[in-house]
């Protein structure tokens, strides 16, 4: 918990209870306890508020059996098993085979005596499904959407002191699809209890923008809404003061006003800052507006908000950063991760982020809905600019309420670049589409008049005016039939961008087509959907016409669900760069080829092929050197000039041993790429991204699994089963294998390896120590691994200070 002279935030995941499946019997109060649902009326048999506890001594022991004890975030949906039923989402697959449900979540806790009087309100980050929210028995609140953050006032129903304890009942109905891809079930995101005085800062209550940013000074525009929920009427001073990236104070404004019972004021300040440093990829510098009402001198209320001093602009010739033009390379991204569902540990969200940003990634699109707080936060600070997705085209009070819930809440991050107000929607090119989509428009460009909108097409862009409701176009493969050059050369005041340019449809390690088990071969155009062009087709497009602005490619990671080109027994896409567990496929060194400078080269397909003796094999290479030499157990099979931005290609007599690319520079060695035919799986090892954990019950390590032969190379065929145990105050949280057709449990402690590799997620528990975990496997030699609990010098990804 964070106490901050009379505003505290507690991050509320933990000691929460789950049922699956709606209430079936009616408990009651025990007699003679407190902290029942005791006041909602008469209640029919049935009912479920009726789901009562104890008081907190036996709170544990008055939970009934088919209850269990579970922590936030939690997806349960991705905890149950596949079923061959096409009906199972919005599309046939499109759900990954996974049935969705009810599920009650439950909830006790102690609000101390001298807090009444305080607001205290509690906030969601994000529940799958629609949600319903009671709290000692009182309806406070139902939310739609599985993609806003929302939050209730609480302040009046709780129980204060030797009053009892209280408890929240959350009921999630996750049954109604709201997208065509894998979307959980549960209370997915974090979950905070705040606290403030009566007279404090709004929720989501500051806005920071920089108007004017020249290398001298930069102009910091600040917005504070202070609101008064008290009785009486009370003269105050908001004091607004910045801190640099170094934690120097650089600049302060302080100004007086009054507040009367319900009011809500918002108060302008201007601020300048000298020699700014200024937000970029390369140099994501971060300022902190800490925001401080006091009365009568006494500080009540303080408030900190992070932000970033850039400018961006969009034309029609591509896009600017800080005055510098900047191609956006950037990936489309779904929430969901092996393992973990769509309840992803910020450390996963970190981890997606880190292996995007190593491939060269500078963008990164939440498609198709607003992400979770803390991958913006991160973001931020890693330096990857964001287009933030509303869900859909919807001009309703509803769509108006969650469109305006993603700008209130993420318009202080310097990494969004752009707010998206639809996907591919069915009204794209119509008249009436054309009104739903300005309507959106002029609510986002009314709350933040900074960040530019696009609509992201796949059709309609000039029928209806539709493209003309917003500032940029958004070409969803409108590269497949040049669309997007076409119309550049039309309408002579359009901005685009690449919005989804590629779906790149292969899966990891497989170079042969296999329909029976819906695996598509790792050499791009093999399998190419009607609507797609390869990656590589898509990025040339862009370096011939710069105005495209960027790509985004569809997609990072593998995702569940929406199983292309095959369904059952396929319960994921294979569209990734990366598989569903963060394992490159081929075509990541492709990308990392053109988006990066680091000396790469990388040869595809492996080089055990022992029942295709003498047979051609086709041998791709993508590096970022001059001239590529290949050679098979030390003889030379010639040298080519590297087709800049393309890949080379020979056809090769399989003969076991070693293929060895060279990439030339300038006439130097530039990289090396040596594959060889491997022994049998002798060993498993573990390599884990991070051996320092906090002891903090949500910190994770992601451990790579590698099935490897006698000289510590991996077997490209391997798919040894293996079974993990952990032994200290941890949790196996899951585990996965890339395998686009598994339908083994990402819950369990067992993992077939796919193509050499599978990932277990281990989680620290409270207990500074070690964990040990351990891979064993019928025939292969057992590895153990040690991880450290503690706690982390200068803190790591988790840090949640800024929250």
């Amino acid at each position: 918990m964070k106490n901050l002279q009379g505003r505290s935030k507690e991050r509320f995941d933990a000691n929460w209870y789950f049922h699956q499946g709606d209430i079936p019997v009616k408990y009651a109060v025990k007699a003679g306890m407190t902290g029942g649902i005791t006041d909602c009326g008469k209640q029919e048999e049935g009912e479920w508020l009726n789901i009562a506890y104890v008081d907190a001594e036996t709170a544990d022991a008055a939970v009934p059996k088919d209850w269990r004890k579970v922590s936030l975030p939690h997806d349960w949906v991705v905890e149950g098993s596949f079923v061959n039923d096409p009906n199972l989402g919005s599309r046939p697959g499109s759900h990954g085979y996974l049935p969705t449900g009810i599920g009650v979540y439950r909830k006790m806790f102690n609000v101390p005596f001298e807090d009444e009087g305080k607001r205290i309100t509690l906030h969601f980050d994000g529940v799958m499904g629609v949600s319903t929210v009671w709290v000692n028995g009182h309806l406070v609140g139902t939310n739609a959407s599985g993609y806003t953050s929302f939050y209730y006032d609480l302040s009046d129903v709780l129980r204060y002191g030797d009053e009892g304890s209280n408890i929240i009942v959350v009921k999630v109905d996750a049954s109604r699809c709201e997208g065509w891809w894998y979307e959980g079930g549960g209370i997915y995101r974090h979950v905070w209890l705040q606290t403030t005085n009566p007279l404090h800062i709004g929720h989501w209550g500051t806005y920071v923008t920089t108007p004017l940013v020249t290398e001298a000074s930069a102009q910091v525009a600040i917005r504070t809404v202070v609101q008064q929920e008290g009785e009486e009427t009370q003269t105050y001073q908001l004091i607004s003061t910045i801190v640099d990236p170094e934690g120097q104070f650089v600049a302060a404004v302080s100004d007086y006003a009054t507040a009367a019972i319900l009011d809500e004021c918002e108060m302008e300040q201007i601020l300048e800052v000298p020699m700014p440093q200024r937000w970029s990829p390369d140099s994501p510098a971060l300022y902190t507006l800490i925001s401080e009402i006091l009365v009568e001198g006494e500080l009540i209320d303080r408030y900190t908000t992070t932000f970033g001093i850039r400018s961006i602009a969009f034309t029609r010739n591509g896009f600017l950063l800080n005055g510098e033009p900047t191609v956006l390379k950037g990936t489309c991204n779904h929430q969901d991760f092996a393992g973990v569902g769509v309840a992803l540990p910020d450390r996963v969200i970190a981890y997606r982020l880190e292996l995007l940003k190593e491939m060269g990634c500078n963008a990164y699109r939440s498609a198709h809905h607003p992400p979770t707080p803390e991958l913006l936060e991160l973001c931020d600070r890693m330096g990857i600019m964001v287009i933030d997705e509303n869900r859909k085209l919807d001009s309703s009070p509803g769509g108006i309420a969650d469109l305006t819930s993603m700008i209130l809440r993420d318009r202080n991050h310097p990494s969004i670049i752009l707010w998206c107000m639809e996907n591919e929607e069915i009204l794209e090119g119509t008249r009436m589409g054309a009104r739903i989509l300005r309507t959106q428009h002029n609510v986002t460009r009314h709350l933040d008049p900074t960040r530019p909108t696009l609509a992201a097409m796949n059709h309609g862009w000039n029928t209806g005016t539709y493209s003309e409701q917003v500032d940029v176009v958004g070409y969803n493969y409108g590269q497949r039939h040049q669309q997007d050059i076409r119309d550049h050369r039309a309408y002579a005041s359009r901005i685009m961008i690449g919005s989804e340019s590629a779906s790149s449809t292969t899966t990891r390690g497989i170079y042969e087509t296999d329909t029976d088990r819906g695996y598509c071969p790792a050499y791009e155009g093999v399998y190419m959907p009607s609507w797609s062009c390869t990656v590589e087709q898509a990025w040339n497009e862009l370096l011939t016409n710069p105005f495209l602005t960027g790509i985004f490619l569809w997609t990072g990671f593998d995702y569940r669900g929406e199983p292309t080109p095959y369904r059952w027994p396929c319960i994921n896409s294979h569209f990734g760069i990366m598989d569903m567990c963060g394992f490159p496929k081929d075509v990541y060194y492709y990308i990392k080829s053109v988006w990066t400078d680091e000396p790469m080269i990388h040869i595809l397909p492996h080089w055990n092929w022992t029942d295709r003796q003498g047979e051609p094999i086709e041998v791709w290479v993508y590096s970022n050197g001059d001239e590529i030499e290949l050679a098979l157990n030390g003889r030379s099979l010639g040298i080519q000039p590297m087709i800049k931005a393309g890949h080379l290609v020979w056809h090769i007599p399989y003969m076991p041993g070693e293929l060895v690319a060279t990439a030339y520079k300038a006439g130097r060695v530039h990289a090396v790429k040596r594959v060889g035919t491997t022994g049998a799986p002798a060993r498993i090892s573990l390599e884990a991204d991070r051996t320092e954990l906090l002891a903090d019950g949500t910190d994770v390590a992601l451990v790579r699994v590698s099935i490897v032969d006698e000289e510590g190379r991996v077997v490209p065929t391997a798919d040894n089963e293996v079974v993990f145990t952990l032994e200290g105050d941890g949790v196996i949280l899951g585990v996965g294998n890339g395998n686009p057709s598994s339908h083994e449990s990402d819950k369990g402690r067992r993992r077939r390896a796919f193509n050499g590799h599978c990932l277990v997620i281990v989680q620290a528990g409270v207990t500074h120590g070690e964990l040990t975990l351990s891979g064993v496997s019928p025939g292969l030699q057992t590895e153990s691994i040690t991880l450290s609990c503690g706690h982390i010098e200068g803190g790591n990804s988790n840090d949640q200070s800024q929250l």
